[in-house]
Formats: C-alpha cells, structure tokens, sequence
C-alpha cells in the first residue's frame, strides 16, 4: 500500500514538473528577435527595441529521484543561437560538473546524483555563453538558482525525548501532565508533508493527548501511586495532517504518579510487651514501636504520644526523626512491690495533614504496649525522706538529735542496719545506734564554731553490706546565749583640757557571738566601780549603742591625763550575761578651734601582751643580730690567722705527715732534717751559762753523742735546764704580749717528756738498765735500711759495757 502511494506521488510531482517545463517554452519562444545583449547595451537599440538575451525561468528538480537516467532540469538559451552551434554554453557554482551537467550546444542541464532536500533545499549557478571559435562571451554571465522540489519523506521525530513527567495521584481528569513535540523535516511551505497530529498508541485508558499541541492530560481521577506508581504512555506524531499516506513517530513518556498524604499511619500490632527491671534509672529506654504509613518522604513524617493518665505520669514517648520509630522511656523510678504491670496507650498521628483528604478518614492510629517490671534485691530506703534535724548547742554529750529509718523495699523485708559515713564527720561529733538509727551527739557542741553539720547517715541490709543507701543529714546547732557581749573594738576617745559639759567624746556599739532569734538587745551602764565618776557620763541610745559625754567643765592634764571609764554591757539573754569594757580617754591640749594639738604619751596604754605577728618579728630581729655577731667574730679570726708572724712559728708549723714507709739511711730526702735543728739554738746552748765541758756533762760536747742523747730523753742529775727554761719563759713572753691571739691559741708543744714522770720510757732502745741480756745484733742482717739502728743499739751497748767496767 504504502508503495503504491509513493508510486502516486511521483506520478503527480513530474506532471507538475512538465507543466512548468511547457511554461518555460512558452516564456522563451515569445521572445523577439535573435539578439542577445542586457538593457542599456547600444547593440539592444540598433533596431530600435529592446531585446533580451537570457531566457529562462526558475528550475525545479525533485529530491529523493531513483530513476535510472539523469533527471531533466531544464534548458539555458541564448536568443542570439540560431541553432548553427557556434555558441557553446557552460555553468559554475553549486554541483557545476558533479551534480549538474549542461549539454554545451543544446544548454539542457540534467541532475545526475540523488537528491534530498532536508539537507540542501536549492543549489545558486551561473550561466556563460561563448563562442566556440574565439572562446569570447556572447552574453554577459547570469546567475540562476535550482531549487529541490519537496516530497513527504522524512517522518515526524521527537527531538527531546525521552520525556518523563509526573503528576499528584488522585488528581481530576483533564489534569495536564506535561507536552510532547515531534518535529518534521519536510518543507512545511509546501503542501502538509510537515503537518503533523498526535495520538496515544499505549496508554489511553489513563491519559490523553491533544492532537495539536502535544499536551498529555489525566484520562481518569483515581490514579493510586500506592497501586502503581508510573506508568509508560507510547505517543505517535504523524505528518500529512494524519490524512492517509502520511509518516509517523513514536515516542515513550514516563509519567511518575507523585505521593500525597492519603494514608493514615498504621501500627502492624494491636499491643507490644516489654520488660524491665525496676532500678533502671530515669530516661531508661525500654523498647521501640513504630506505625507504618504507605505514603512516602515526608508524608510519612509522625510524631507519637501517650494518651492515658498512667502512662504520662510513668513514661514518656519520643520519635526518633531518622527512623520514624517511637523510643519508649522511663520517666518516673518503678516500684515492683508497688506495681508489677503497666499499659501505655501509644498514639500514632502524622505531621502533616493533606485538607483535602480529611474525609477519608482520621490520619492516627492506636496501640497498647505492656510494661513488666522485674524485681531486683533493692537497698534499703530512708523514709520518711526528711534531711533536717536541730539540736541545741548546750546539749550533753550522748542527748538524741532525732532517728533515722530505713525499710528494705523487698519482699523479704531484711533487717537494716545504720552506720555514719565517717568522711563526712571525722571528728565523730555524732553517733548512731545501728539498730535503732537513732543520732546523738558525740562531742559538746558550740554554735560559734560550728552551726551547721552536714552527714551522711548509711543504711544496709543485715545479712548483706553491699546493699547500701545513704541520705545526706543536715544538723542545725541551735543557739543558746552563752557568749557575753562585749565592746565592739578597744575604744579610746581623745578630749580638750577646755572642754564643755555635755560634749560627745565617743559613741560605744558592742558584739555578740551569739544569734538570738528575737534579734540583739543590749544594755549600757557604768560600772559599779565608776558610781562615783564626776568626769563623764553614759547615755544609752536604745539602738544597741551608748553615748559618753563630758560632764564637768574643763580638765587639766598635768594633774590627769589619762581617764579609764569602765562600761558594762548586759544582753537580753535568756540568761542576761555581761561584761565589762573600758574606754580610755586622753587629756589633750586643742587650738581655739577645738582641734587637738598634742597629747601626753602617757595617754595610751600598752597591752602587756604582744600579738603573735609582733613576737614573730621580734624573734626575727633576735635571731638576725646573733648572725650577723658571729659572722663578724669569725671574720675576725680568720684575718689575725693570717697575720701570724715567722717568729711565732713552732714546732707544728714543720710538722709534715707521711703516710708511705721510709727509705731507711738511704733516703736521705725524704725530710730535712735542718728544719728540726733549727729549733734548737745551739749556739746559745754552747754560749749558755749552763755549758760546761764535755766531762761535766754539759752540751757543748761531742755532737755525735748529742745526737744520740736526745732521743733517749734520759734526765741526769748532772743536767742544767737552764737553757730551756730561758727559752720557754721567752716564748711565753711572746705569746703574752700578742694581744691578737685568744688563750686557748697559746698552746705550745714540747720535745722533752719532763722530769717525774710516773711512767717509764716503754721503748726498747731506752732501756736504762745494765742487766739487759738482749743482743740486737741481728739488726744488721735486716738490710740497709736498718743499718743506722743496729749501730745505734751497738754504740749503746759498747758504752754500758765500759761503764760496767
């Protein structure tokens, strides 16, 4: 079928081609005369007309040609050929020589490739005609234009697809949902190929389209995005106004069905059953329910809540925005002895409410949730939960400042036992009966020092210390007056020798440590010792203060300068307690103007105790003095140490310490013996009046047995120690005359042993007697480090011998 009508249309566009072929004939055999030439050319006016040289009409050459021979165009025509073939034509342009060839003699142009008319809708060329001999133009170049003739080939198509729109469901029929546009690439100038008309292939029975403008409308009002929630809409574009023989296209459109809130929230259960144990604390999540809704995004959007009394007061209910689930907690502690089961009624209802589906139905829903409680060994509880007790301060030690009770909440009912919780009260100044929770006092009790107590009262199962509760106690201390007032500060008040009767010298206020309820009321008088004072007078102002005035004429203050008034202060008790205060007044000389000028000193009294800061820095001076004493003395010392001149050099200034072991003879090094020589002056030894000869046994004698003499340290009765003597009395005389040096530093060193000595001499090379039978011979094969001494004991022993003899 479809054949046969393109076969139709080919049928009438080359019948319109030939008669707009025969036009053209016809438009060209009218013309006069064989000339050829523009207007305005001079050879156009040789014969005194104008003539034309180019003639020919528009061209027309139909697209999509399947033909086997080249298609015929048309003709290009001089009116200067006679026909001779002299004239040769030829064209330029657009498809000149590939898609348009023209016979050079006759000027036929035949098309010889396909053409398409969507794609090039008309070619521009420009015709020449020359001579064939001198290849001159005859006629002056003409520009002409192809045009491709339209035919209905190319189909209707939907440029912007694929398309997707959407619409509310349950919305009213007609409801647009969106439009559609096909798009036809024929000429649309000629005839209906480009018309084109829409129609739904799939999908009618739920939306419709306008056959003009594409636009798809809702077919019915009951559209269920909860029973299905899109849908796919074929929709055809058919061109030639939909008349028969036209081309269509199709395209998918999918309509999503939107959500609005048509459905109420719905719990999949009637009731719920949760458990928990019965000292779960506050806030305690104890389970989650949650309500479906079939809607979806934020019509599913809840909120939940508790619709009995019950379980408002026990729980609360909250919702969880991520989940849309509602947390069940604890709001008030559970009791299981009080209550073993609790039913809350839970309410679902949404958000947000649609007005315009309010009729069908009401958007909540309800439940019944189950709460068991579990029963748990609980600690005992104080009760009744009161945490203030009072006690008056002068109560004895042991008096009952109130009970404490506690009751095992369990079943059971286990004895309790109290305790108090010694971190809060570490000076024991409360006990508790363990048995009965009875508080006593502990201590005697002093509202000045303390008037409050805050402890912590333990209570515990008998059977079972780990279950304990504690309550915090607070103690009030009650005031009794037991504190007596006393005189606000230790008032003095100066006064002028010319003062006048009646003047105010000082305004007395008084303290009391004590607190009465009914607020401080004190008294003011003289005391019974000041009866007699003519001088001043008290005046109680009834405001808890006094007034002192003068009430004489004038003082003098060598004769007084000083005046003690003794004041006694009485409390409102009960009992009234008193104490007596003194206001010392000084005497002073003042200008005219009554402005005092000076005092006698004498006026003040010291306290005869000083405060502990003043003892403090007393003992400070005391101790910075005796420092700096001592330092200056040992300064001191150390200066005259050094100061000591060479003449009061003795023996200890050459003492030297070895403690390695001598070399013997042979170390004759190791010590200077001239600094032990040079102690003694031997010249005034041998110049002394005590030196005798060598057989009197003075010094002066041989020095080899000096030198064996002295260590021996034998007195003879032959000896004169007159020598020493001088020399001793001479460095006692030094030692006296240096005032520098301290007593105890005049200590002097001897290298005599002395006479009567009740001890004697224990060395072996000392023995005195003759009888010794000892024989140190042996000293010489010991080596030559005792080679001196085997000579000594031998020197020794040839001299006993000769005195023997």
């Amino acid at each position: 079928m479809a054949k046969g009508l393109q076969g139709f249309s080919w049928t009438m566009l080359l019948l319109f081609c030939a008669i707009q072929e025969v036009g053209a004939w016809a438009m060209h055999t009218a013309v006069e005369g064989p000339g050829l030439g523009q207007p305005g050319d001079p050879a156009l006016l040789a014969g005194g007309r104008v003539k034309r040289g180019w003639v020919w009409n528009q061209f027309f050459v139909v697209e999509e040609y399947t033909g086997t021979e080249p298609l015929y165009v048309g003709k290009i025509h001089s009116d200067s050929d006679e026909g001779d073939g002299s004239i040769k034509y030829t064209i330029s342009g657009e498809g000149a020589g590939t898609i348009f060839l023209i016979d050079e003699i006759t000027g036929d142009i035949h098309a010889t490739e396909r053409l398409d008319r969507e794609q090039k809708t008309f070619y521009t060329l420009r015709a020449q005609a020359r001579d064939r001999q001198t290849d001159q133009l005859l006629e002056p170049e003409s520009e002409f234009i192809i045009k491709v003739q339209d035919i209905n080939d190319s189909e209707p198509r939907f440029l912007e697809g694929p398309y997707i729109g959407s619409v509310a469901e349950l919305s009213p029929i007609g409801t647009s949902v969106m439009q559609v546009m096909a798009s036809d690439a024929d000429d649309p100038t000629y005839g209906s190929s480009a018309r084109v008309v829409y129609s739904v292939l799939e999908g009618e029975q739920h939306f419709t389209v306008d056959s003009k403008t594409g636009v798809i409308r809702t077919a019915v009002a009951d559209l269920d995005r909860e029973t299905q929630d899109r849908y796919e809409v074929v929709i055809r574009a058919t061109d030639m106004a939909g008349q028969l023989g036209g081309l269509s296209g199709s395209t998918t459109v999918t309509i999503v069905v939107t959500d609005v809130n048509d459905n109420p929230p719905r719990f999949p259960q009637k009731m719920y059953q949760f458990s928990i144990v019965e000292t779960a604390p506050v806030g305690t999540a104890i389970g989650r329910v949650k309500a479906e809704d079939s809607d979806v995004g934020e019509n599913t959007d809840m909120t939940y809540q508790v619709k009995d009394e019950e379980g408002v007061e026990m729980f609360k209910v909250t919702t969880d925005s991520n989940t849309q689930e509602a947390v069940i907690t604890v709001q008030k502690p559970l009791d299981y002895e009080s209550k073993k089961v609790h039913t809350v009624v839970v309410e679902a209802l949404n958000k947000f409410v649609d007005p315009r589906f309010v009729d069908l139905g009401t958007f909540r829903d309800q439940t019944i949730v189950r709460v068991s409680v579990l029963d748990v060994d609980e600690p005992p509880e104080f009760r009744p939960p009161s945490n203030l007790m009072e006690v008056q301060e002068d109560a004895h030690v042991g008096s009952v400042v109130g009970v404490v009770t506690a009751l095992d909440p369990d079943t059971a009912n286990h004895p309790v036992r109290y305790a108090i919780d010694r971190s809060t009260d570490m000076e024991r100044i409360f006990d508790i009966d363990a048995n009965t929770g009875a508080i006593v006092t502990g201590k005697v009790l002093d509202r000045e020092t303390a008037g409050w107590h805050n402890i912590t009262v333990l209570a515990m199962e008998a059977d079972n210390h780990s279950q304990v509760s504690r309550a915090s106690l607070r103690i009030r201390i009650l005031d009794v007056n037991d504190n007596p007032p006393e005189l606000a500060t230790p008032y003095e008040a100066a006064v002028c020798e010319d003062a006048k009767p009646g003047q105010l010298i000082q305004t007395i206020s008084v303290v009391d440590r004590d607190e009465p309820q009914s607020g401080h009321r004190f008294y003011f008088t003289l005391a019974p010792e000041a009866t007699n004072n003519h001088h001043f007078s008290l005046l109680d102002i009834k405001d808890n203060t006094a007034a002192v005035h003068t009430q004489r004429m004038g003082f003098n203050r060598q004769e007084q300068d000083v005046y003690l008034l003794p004041i006694l202060v009485v409390d409102s008790g009960p009992p009234a307690l008193s104490s007596t205060g003194t206001l010392t007044i000084r005497i002073c000389g003042c200008d005219s103007n009554g402005a005092i000028q000076s005092c006698n000193s004498t006026a003040y009294v010291v306290s005869a105790t000083l405060s502990p800061g003043a003892l403090i820095a007393l003992l400070v001076c005391v101790l910075i003095l005796v420092v700096l004493i001592l330092l200056i003395l040992t300064l001191k010392r150390h200066h005259k140490s050094h100061l000591t001149s060479e003449d009061d050099e003795d023996m200890r200034d050459n003492v030297i310490k070895y403690n390695d072991e001598g070399g013997g003879e042979q170390d004759t090094e190791a010590y200077d013996m001239s600094a032990l020589r040079s102690l003694y002056d031997f010249s005034e030894i041998k110049g002394g009046d005590g030196g005798g000869g060598p057989g009197e046994g003075g010094l002066g004698g041989n020095p080899a047995s000096e030198l064996r003499a002295l260590p021996q340290w034998v007195q003879s009765p032959d000896l004169d120690f007159s020598v020493f003597r001088d020399y001793i009395c001479r460095k006692v005389e030094q030692a006296d005359e240096d005032l520098s040096v301290p007593p105890y530093d005049s200590f002097q060193t001897y290298a005599f042993e002395g006479s009567d000595s009740p001890v004697p001499s224990l060395s072996s090379i000392n023995t005195w007697s003759s009888a010794s039978e000892q024989d140190f011979s042996y000293l010489g094969g010991w080596g030559p480090r005792f080679r001196q001494l085997a000579a000594l004991y031998a020197g020794r022993r040839g001299e006993e011998d000769t005195e023997e003899s």
